[in-house]
């Protein structure tokens, strides 16, 4: 009879520690399973990030490359633009202001 007690007990604390071992198992796969999670999410954003900074730089560069090789249409306006401000040189006269004919000499204030 102490033999079958000791061999009960025996498997008894043996059950016992696998089924800690089981139940940590579990946990750990819970934990694993969540960081597993969390770090597909990182991949997913971090694709998304890339193919939009990709798009970024071919359009900035397509933009480039357009503004280098489209013709500038202003360089044949640039020269008559030029000369309308030139001035002809000569006298120069002073600024005279120009009375009005009507318009009396002196206030009429001022005669009294």
């Amino acid at each position: 009879m102490d033999r079958l007690n000791e061999r009960w007990s025996m498997l008894k604390s043996d059950t016992s520690d696998r089924i800690e071992d089981l139940i940590h198992r579990l946990k750990l796969s819970e934990i694993y399973a969540e960081k597993e999670e969390e770090a597909r999410m990182k991949r997913i954003i971090l694709t998304v990030l890339a193919v939009i900074g990709a798009i970024a730089a071919v359009a900035g560069i397509a933009f480039a490359v357009y503004k280098f090789m489209s013709k500038d249409y202003l360089e044949d306006y640039e020269d008559d633009f030029d000369d309308d401000f030139l001035i002809e040189e000569g006298p120069e006269e002073p600024f005279q202001e120009q009375v009005a004919e009507d318009a009396p000499a002196e206030p009429a204030s001022a005669k009294a």
